[in-house]
């Protein structure tokens, strides 16, 4: 088990509706992420790939596997930051993701940093 104080990722996700590009009339539903990804350990550590769980308002459930995040496997240095922006989209106006990354330390310790689950809503969704 690898001493969990050296390799320590803080996740931060903030969802953002898109109403420009839905179209709810047919069931499309067009949601932006930004997730802040920092690096709490001691030890540099590389984000080499992701895992979604994406579940929509009907519990169908979406998974989402590969390599880095928007075209990046960023190494990140004890007490660095990565934050990147990306989207989903769903059929229903109300959903989660969640899931994980799998990460690398510059000793060769794989290891994963989970992903909070958060929500994905219209702002007409949650009334």
């Amino acid at each position: 088990m690898p001493d969990t104080d050296k390799y320590r990722i803080e996740i931060q996700p903030m969802p953002q509706f898109i109403p420009e590009q839905s179209d709810p009339e047919n069931s499309r539903y067009i949601f932006a992420y930004t997730i802040t990804i920092k690096n709490i350990g001691s030890v540099p550590t590389q984000l080499v790939s992701r895992h979604w769980i994406i579940t929509d308002g009907n519990n169908e459930v979406q998974e989402v596997r590969g390599l880095g995040v928007v075209g990046k496997q960023p190494l990140l240095q004890p007490g660095e930051s990565f934050r990147y922006t990306s989207g989903s989209s769903l059929t229903t106006p109300i959903g989660t993701m969640k899931g994980s990354y799998q990460m690398v330390a510059e000793d060769g310790t794989h290891f994963e940093a989970e992903i909070p689950e958060f929500v994905l809503a219209s702002p007409r969704a949650l009334h």
